[in-house]
């Protein structure tokens, strides 16, 4: 088994002593790696996005590119936080419904951040006059790679580990409380590699042909759905969220982005147009 390496959550602080402006003292302030990860994150997207938008065919220009990352990251946030309330933690915010605005305490779901970036890129496309199908088949390969920095920030901050494991690779997080010598799956590179990586290259590779319109969304769906659905068996389910018919909360939430997939693909195949790159 191997050992968590010893990793601040905190790349470095500012201001470490607080000072006074106005009678208001101010600091100190910490700069968390997964904050930094976020950012990496929206910056890979758009990068990549602005070299998609190179293309004539392209759906989105590199002068409205700037607008397509905002647009997203607020979709991303306020979905992201919004899914995790009501997806994972629904009794709580019926309970305490202020909850949901205080984002502080953590806590954030990628399938709400689907639904969030969907609802944006829904009212960018009337916005910009575009088709949406095409607009998400230009968004989905900037994507992956953003949920990968994300995982990354899950493993600095030694969060969402993996179930217990004999496996060489197993390792021990602090955090996790365990007895002595109890080792997980680190499931947070796992998804990393599968959801970041692999992904990225996946539907990377396939919007890189003209393809119908549809298809590379579908592309991404199915891919997703795929490998986080495969993950969760190595994942420890979330605390208080009963298992339903022997899948986990993300496991069921995966099901019908699963479905979405194969729809859209037979869609894109059998009725959406022909030779539309959505570069």
């Amino acid at each position: 088994m191997l050992q968590y390496p010893d990793l601040n959550p905190i790349a470095f602080t500012l201001l470490k002593e607080p000072i006074s402006i106005g009678g208001m003292a101010l600091g100190p302030f910490s700069v968390h790696w997964y904050g930094i990860m976020y950012l990496l994150a929206f910056a890979s997207a758009w990068l990549l996005a602005m070299h998609r938008a190179k293309a004539p065919t392209a759906t989105v220009n590199r002068s409205q590119v700037e607008n397509l990352i905002t647009y997203g990251a607020f979709g991303v946030i306020l979905g992201g936080r919004f899914g995790y309330v009501v997806f994972y933690n629904f009794e709580q915010w019926m309970r305490d419904p202020l909850w949901l605005f205080r984002v502080w305490e953590g806590g954030m779901s990628f399938h709400g951040g689907l639904i969030g970036v969907i609802v944006a890129m829904v009212i960018y496309s009337y916005r910009i006059n575009r088709p949406f199908v095409g607009l998400m088949d230009f968004v989905a390969p900037i994507v992956p790679l953003g949920l990968g920095f994300g995982r990354m920030g899950n493993f600095i901050g030694q969060e969402l580990w993996g179930r217990v494991s004999d496996a060489p690779w197993a390792m021990v997080f602090p955090k996790a409380m365990d007895p002595a010598g109890i080792a997980r799956h680190p499931s947070q590179l796992y998804q990393a590699f599968l959801e970041g990586l692999v992904l990225f290259v996946i539907v990377f590779w396939f919007s890189a042909k003209p393809r119908p319109r549809g298809a590379v969304s579908g592309v991404f769906l199915l891919g997703y759905s795929t490998f986080r659905f495969g993950v969760e068996y190595v994942r420890e389910p979330d605390l208080g969220v009963a298992l339903i018919a022997g899948m986990t909360r993300g496991q069921l939430l995966c099901v019908p982005m699963f479905l979405l997939g194969v729809g859209l693909l037979v869609w894109a195949y059998a009725f959406a147009p022909r030779a539309i790159k959505n570069s």
